[in-house]
């Protein structure tokens, strides 16, 4: 299992999408007698954030180095490579491959993240202008997994790839599914704090929640993750007279724990997503959840959540609002809370070992 894009101190969405796969499939491998797992990752430093399973080091994923990925696996003979994106060197490989495409958002969004290097970006807008390189990339592989069926079928509609695309979701973390009693206890205790989790890209759309902000007296929008000076000003200057926006620059998974467990809400105006992790973070503690109303989110969140469109400032703050009355409340936590538990690593797991156990059973029928 490819994790050489496990983030050093603390997870984003694909880091955390990863450990969570490998988490659970070392907890399989005890149950299932031929299930060998090992891990690849591209710095020492990474371990820290992974379960206890052999690993072996191979070249960075945004080196000209990764091209000969495939070979450097290829000396330990693996049946099955799982890697959770879709850029993994091949040329030369003897191993079954299974390569990921989390969502589509780049061919209509394509600014890239900011800490990718300058050669990187500038493929990278290069790479989003057609959709020829992205077919090339998930060809090369036995099977594509994503994350949603919203996302399959995205997939589908563009015809993507001539491989079977198979849906092996994101999900909580384990354990934190609050029971129902314990977070309706939390419930009188949450104060008027509203949550961003996510990244400050412009298809975020984290200019619309600083407008509804300005909607809500008496709240205050903490913007979680880690912001560039450049954008923190940007947003800044948006903020209207009288509003209350906390920048945190990033937060460690107990600050960002305590403060799920207090918050009146955790808000998303996203105009695209792959899945939508915080979403079901937030079900999962108990925290009511106000999103833009996106298929991917309906997919995730269903009836839990309360929806506006993207740019509704407004409809935001109104559904804010509307969390005031207890009895509401109430009715949404449940909801997440039964939402949340839609959603498991191990089943998972369990989904991407069928994976590869088809894609080794389909190699070995050919030898």
């Amino acid at each position: 299992m490819d994790a050489r894009y496990t983030r050093i101190g603390r997870h984003d969405g694909i880091s955390r999408y990863g450990a969570g796969l490998i988490e659970a499939m070392a907890g399989l491998a005890a149950d299932v007698p031929d299930l060998d797992l090992a891990m690849l990752v591209s710095d020492p430093r990474q371990l820290g954030m992974l379960p206890p399973v052999p690993h072996l080091t191979g070249p960075s994923p945004v080196s000209a180095a990764e091209a000969a990925t495939a070979l450097v696996v290829g000396r330990y003979a693996p049946d099955v490579v799982f890697s959770p994106m879709q850029t993994m060197g091949s040329a030369g490989r003897r191993h079954g491959l299974i390569l990921t495409l989390h969502d589509l958002i780049y061919y209509d969004h394509p600014t890239p993240p900011g800490d990718l290097p300058a050669a990187v970006r500038a493929g990278w807008r290069l790479y989003h202008r057609a959709w020829w390189p992205q077919r090339l990339l998930l060809d090369r592989a036995d099977a594509v997994v994503t994350v949603s069926r919203t996302t399959r079928e995205l997939i589908a509609a563009h015809r993507l790839t001539r491989r079977p695309v198979h849906v092996v979701p994101n999900a909580p973390q384990p354990g934190s599914v609050l029971e129902p009693a314990a977070a309706l206890e939390r419930l009188p205790l949450r104060r008027p704090v509203l949550l961003y989790m996510g990244s400050f890209l412009p298809y975020k759309n984290v200019e619309t929640l600083v407008r509804a902000a300005g909607r809500l007296p008496g709240h205050e929008l903490h913007l979680l993750s880690r912001i560039s000076p450049a954008r923190r000003a940007e947003l800044e200057a948006l903020v209207p007279a009288g509003a209350r926006v906390v920048f945190h620059d990033g937060v460690d998974e107990a600050e960002y724990t305590a403060l799920l467990g207090r918050a009146a809400a955790l808000l998303t105006a996203s105009r695209a997503e792959g899945y939508g992790l915080p979403v079901v973070e937030a079900l999962a503690a108990g925290t009511p959840v106000v999103c833009s109303d996106l298929p991917i989110f309906r997919e995730v969140a269903g009836e839990a959540a309360a929806y506006a469109a993207p740019d509704d400032d407004a409809g935001f703050a109104a559904a804010v609002r509307a969390l005031e009355d207890p009895a509401r409340a109430r009715a949404q936590v449940l909801a997440g809370l039964d939402r949340a538990r839609a959603w498991s690593w191990a089943d998972s797991a369990r989904e991407l070992l069928g994976v590869a156990r088809d894609v080794h059973e389909r190699r070995s029928a050919r030898r």
